[in-house]
Parts: structure tokens; sequence; C-alpha cells
């Protein structure tokens, strides 16, 4: 990958805190970016403050944003000096009681964190975008989005992948075409990654099955979406729009 392909770009991150979210933190700023990092929590986490204070990664700022919150999201956009280059919509939430069991209020809080929220940081970031006639928007879908979850490959995992997160990043994507077809007279590219399980000391049981039915024998690490994520946020990438690019191994093409 090319060193500083991403030098001069100002990309805001959303979830990154999380696990995928601090990896892609981290593989942007080391190509050059100036990062807004963005979760709901106080403060950015231990783990990846550490993790940019040993690499000597300082071209960032943390924001405390709710993306539920058209509210919160403004306020977190008034300490902002330099409107993002570069949107990734990279938080997500899910639920993993049985599907006979949802309640109203995870049903709620999922759709409201992966569709609400997603939609809210696209219409809000993609203002400064549309005057400036340049910008980009990576939402971050999922497999499950693309091909139904199995459920006996979870067994008694306490994992099994819901309904309605499948559901929401169904509409994930779906939002991105629309928003690529939407945003495309002002020279905005929006394109998803809809990356397969990754490896987070899963239970064996399911280790086994999940890598029994992936073409390449392994669960994806965070790494493995370093390269792609890096492509679509550079100027590499400014005639592809409205796509959405599964990262799984090939798990999908088994079910």
């Amino acid at each position: 990958m090319t060193e500083n392909i991403l030098k001069g770009k100002t990309i805001l991150i959303t979830g990154a805190n999380g696990q995928l979210g601090r990896g892609l933190t981290e593989i942007l700023l080391s190509k050059g970016a100036f990062v807004y990092i963005a979760d709901i929590q106080d403060e950015i986490s231990k783990d990846l403050s550490v993790c940019l204070a040993a690499k000597k990664l300082k071209n960032f700022q943390y924001l405390k944003m709710d993306i539920t919150s058209e509210k919160s999201i403004k306020q977190a956009m008034d300490k902002i000096k330099t409107n993002p280059d570069v949107l990734i919509n990279n938080a997500g939430v899910s639920v993993f009681t049985p599907f006979e069991e949802r309640t109203e209020e995870e049903l709620d809080w999922v759709l409201d964190v992966n569709l609400k929220g997603t939609i809210l940081c696209a219409k809000n970031f993609s203002k400064p975008m549309r005057k400036k006639k340049k910008g980009k928007i990576i939402n971050i879908g999922s497999i499950y989005g693309v091909v139904p979850a199995d459920k006996k490959i979870y067994g008694d995992s306490g994992r099994n992948n819901s309904e309605v997160y499948g559901a929401t990043k169904a509409g994930v994507i779906q939002l991105t075409k629309y928003l690529a077809a939407y945003l495309g007279e002002f020279n905005i590219q929006v394109n998803s990654i809809s990356p397969g399980g990754i490896f987070n000391n899963q239970k064996k049981f399911f280790l086994d099955n999940y890598i029994e039915k992936t073409p390449l024998g392994r669960m994806a690490e965070v790494k493995d979406f370093y390269g792609l994520i890096c492509f679509l946020a550079s100027d590499d990438s400014n005639y592809i729009t409205g796509q959405n690019i599964t990262v799984d191994g090939g798990f999908s093409l088994n079910q």
C-alpha cells in the first residue's frame, strides 16, 4: 500500500472505540490522514490511546458523538475546524437474544444506531461536501446484509446473529446505493464494505463451523480491511460509487 496515500485528507470515523474502528483509525492515521475519532463514550478508549501513543500517531481529535441524535452530531460538528473529506459510518450494534424473545427496546436500539445514525451522519456531514463538490462516504455493512445467517454454526455460543441486525445492514447497503445516486451530481462517492466475521476469541465450536464454510479457511482479521478502506478513502477510487464490496474470505459463496 502506498505510503501517505491519505496525506492531506481529513476523515471522520464513527464507532472508533470498537474493534474494527480502532484498527481503521490506526491505519488511516498511519497513511497520513487527519482523523476525527468519534464515538459515544466520553473519551477515546484506553486501548486505542495506548496504541496511537506507542506508534506516535498524534494527528487526530476525539469527538464524543451520539449518532442517533442530530443535536449531538451538530454539537460535534461545531468542534470541528476542518470539515471531513471522508465520512466512515462504522458505528454499529447488534443483539444476540433469540428472535422469539425480541423486545421493542432491542429493535429500537439496533434500528436507531445502524440505520437512523448512518442516515443522520450522511445527511449532516455531506452538506459541506456538497458545497465543496467533493467528498466520500464509506458505510460499513455486513455479509448478513447480503446473505442470511446460518444458525447451525452458532450452537450455544450465545452470539447468534439477529434478524434486526441483518435487516439494518441490508438497509445500509441499499442506503449506500441511494446516496450514491442522490449525491453523484456533487462529485461525492458513496460505497459500502460488507465484512465477514472478524476473529475475536469466539468459542471453538463456532470457529470450527465458520471456518469450515469459508473457502480461505479462516475468519477475518481487522487488518484484512485496511487496504480497501484506504483505497476507498483515497483519490484512487474517484470513479467508483454505489458499490457494496464483500470482504469475507468467500464465506457468502457457501450460503
